[in-house]
């Protein structure tokens, strides 16, 4: 694994102290929710917050988008469809380098379909500086439509899009050890910081976790109300249209599967995976997979219908991601083989095609989505 430089390993204890000083102000312990929060979204401090290379071959990780710009433009079939009838803007959530938004724009250009707007929600100053400079390489013809915002608005009609988003947001981590209810957190030793479980009394966070884990049995995973009350909040301010949410899990009764019993909190550095979470804070990011079924109950209790869940394969394929795939040129090419490439990680059950779901919530959106005309899983929510 690569070490970190000189002046990366400086930064991450600016951000143990602060962590460290939060701790402390909360009297010696913070759940690993707050711990998370603090880590990655810390104004100046925070994995998303700081201006280090998070994406791509010199990242941490790398997205759909970065992998091929089949990607964005089969997603763009799925956008021009819903913006055709429920008209209004494009909202993308935590729109990266910019790259999703850039292919998304330039296929809506060549079909004639852009939004009213193109908001992105953005809230780290350099990565919106690269998310402007791709917009205008990219598609300079769109960019009168574009604006970065840093808060949800308060109503909206269009698309929402979201991808791997709700994996970023904290959740907590509840433990169940011979029928005792614990939540894990973060407690101050020495000079660096250790996990502590502590008790965990009444209230929505254990009747969540009561409702979910299997029964009787030792116990660890997570719950995240935060990543279900973005979503109903979303909802809520939705007049018409729809929410396309990508990111990697599964529905509630194969994400509290008896085997999943560690949970699915991940560290990402580098390319690597740990299970450390308090690895380099700040310098890796910190994940958990998403509960589907938790998600699309907080958008249906908020008035939105569920329209649509699949596994991403199947929606990439929906929208013709085979075909845009053919049109790259001839087979025998370097541009189509790196792209065939790129779309077997994307649809192959080994790698993301699986792993990843497609969930698509909406309101007074009639027409059947055509990334779920076929292999539609919403029964399985």
């Amino acid at each position: 694994m690569p070490a970190p430089s000189d002046a990366a390993r400086a930064h991450s204890a600016k951000v143990l102290a602060y962590v460290r000083t939060a701790i402390a102000e909360a009297g010696g312990w913070i759940s690993l929710a707050e711990y998370a929060n603090a880590v990655l979204y810390a104004p100046g401090l925070g994995y998303y917050s700081a201006g280090a290379r998070k994406f791509g071959a010199g990242g941490d990780f790398v997205t759909a988008p970065e992998l091929t710009p089949l990607f964005g433009a089969a997603l763009a079939t799925q956008v021009a469809q819903i913006l055709a009838h429920s008209g209004g803007d494009v909202i993308e959530l935590g729109p990266g380098t910019g790259r999703m938004a850039a292919e998304l724009l330039a296929v809506l250009v060549a079909r004639d379909a852009l939004p009213a707007r193109y908001l992105l929600l953005e809230v780290s100053a350099d990565l919106r500086d690269r998310q402007r400079a791709e917009l205008e390489r990219r598609v300079p013809r769109a960019l009168d439509r574009v604006e970065w915002i840093e808060v949800l608005p308060r109503r909206w009609h269009g698309v929402v899009l979201a991808n791997e988003v709700l994996d970023a947001v904290p959740a907590h981590v509840v433990v169940r050890v011979r029928g005792a209810w614990r939540e894990r957190g973060v407690a101050i030793r020495g000079d660096g910081v250790v996990l502590e479980d502590r008790p965990l009394g009444e209230g929505a966070l254990l009747a969540a976790a009561r409702s979910s884990f299997p029964p009787e049995v030792d116990y660890t995973s997570e719950l995240n109300p935060a990543a279900n009350a973005l979503v109903r909040s979303l909802a809520e301010r939705c007049d018409a249209g729809a929410m396309l949410l990508v990111d990697y899990g599964f529905p509630s009764h194969e994400y509290y599967h008896m085997q999943r019993n560690q949970g699915t909190m991940m560290t990402h550095y580098r390319h690597h995976s740990l299970c450390d979470p308090l690895f380099l804070p700040g310098l890796a990011d910190l994940t958990s997979h998403v509960d589907f079924s938790a998600v699309a109950r907080s958008a249906v209790a908020a008035g939105m219908h569920v329209a649509g869940f699949t596994s991403q394969a199947q929606f990439l394929i929906n929208c013709g991601i085979l075909d845009l795939l053919s049109a790259v040129g001839d087979t025998a090419s370097a541009p189509y083989l790196r792209e065939a490439n790129a779309v077997q990680k994307l649809l192959s059950p080994a790698e993301m095609g699986e792993l990843f779901k497609v969930l698509a919530v909406t309101r007074d959106v009639e027409p059947v989505l055509l990334g779920f005309r076929d292999g539609d899983r919403a029964l399985r929510l």
